[in-house]
């Protein structure tokens, strides 16, 4: 398949690096110069890249990234032929992305919103779960990308419903790590070994995959970025922004927020997300560690 591949990216150069092993036709561009993928041709423009195409992915930071892209001078947008798919994987406002969908449906184009859920570590190994909203028969025409890059797709409905599905899941995952990183810094207070306490919290209904997931990293000191924490930061404000536009009161998410832009302040905000412990841990005075990093 003939793939424009926009966005390079901590998530986007593994997922089209996988594209590229997969056999297919791969054109690619970044926002900054200088990033290649292996068996792909290098375009000069959005524009460029998404001629001929008969998918245009997108894998990059924020709303405003994605409008640039489709629809600046030299953009997708001037190079558009009937029967392409835009397939986009950033994470962004469903709001904004129904817009952009109605936009180039007048060109005859279909528009998928697929973010992703799994970590670098997934994108790498090809193991990333796509949460998908878009048209049944345009889905089926892209199984065979998502098979490069993925495990598992879910169809949340139509185009716009992925982003919505793919904020609540951040949310969620915010909330929950937030709680691990509190119930951490107070047991260690305490005097409760983190080491300790892990096994119970396994054992019980505590257990979840975020906090099997980010333990091991934090019980070594490990807060190198699987995911940074400014792009949860930015998820986090999506999710409250699209529950302003419905009148939904998230109380809990917006306190987690306060605690992001602290941490941004302190200077994490390229770290993983669960360098929001440091910030618990300076104001209590303690430090969470495991036996292997004592």
């Amino acid at each position: 398949m003939r793939v424009a591949f926009l966005g390079l990216g901590i998530m986007g150069r593994p997922m089209a690096s996988n594209l590229a092993k997969a056999g297919h036709e791969l054109t690619v561009w970044n926002r900054t110069p200088g990033k290649t993928v292996e068996g792909a041709r290098v375009a000069g423009s959005p524009a460029e890249a998404a001629r001929d195409a008969e998918v245009i992915w997108l894998c990059v930071s924020d709303t405003k990234a994605v409008e640039n892209i489709l629809f600046d001078p030299q953009g997708v947008e001037e190079a558009l032929a009937s029967g392409q798919i835009i397939l986009d994987s950033s994470t962004i406002a469903p709001s904004a992305t129904r817009r952009f969908a109605e936009r180039v449906a007048a060109r005859g184009v279909q528009y998928v919103d697929a973010p992703v859920t799994g970590s670098k570590i997934a994108a790498e190994a090809g193991t990333l779960i796509f949460i998908v909203g878009g048209e049944e028969n345009a889905i089926e025409k892209l199984k065979p990308l998502f098979a490069a890059t993925g495990k598992k797709i879910f169809r949340m409905g139509e185009t716009g419903k992925g982003e919505a599905a793919k904020l609540v899941m951040n949310l969620q995952i915010a909330l929950i790590y937030e709680g691990f990183a509190e119930a951490l810094t107070l047991a260690t207070k305490l005097g409760v070994d983190a080491e300790t306490l892990m096994p119970l919290i396994e054992a019980s209904m505590v257990r979840s995959g975020v906090v099997e997931y980010k333990a091991p990293f934090v019980l070594k000191r490990d807060f190198s970025a699987n995911f940074p924490l400014r792009l949860m930061r930015k998820d986090i404000r999506l999710a409250l922004e699209a529950a302003k536009e419905v009148r939904v009161k998230l109380p809990g998410l917006e306190t987690v927020e306060e605690i992001y832009d602290m941490a941004t302040e302190d200077g994490h905000a390229d770290l993983d997300y669960a360098a929001t412990l440091t910030l618990l841990e300076k104001w209590a005075g303690v430090e969470v560690k495991g036996a292997s990093a004592a």
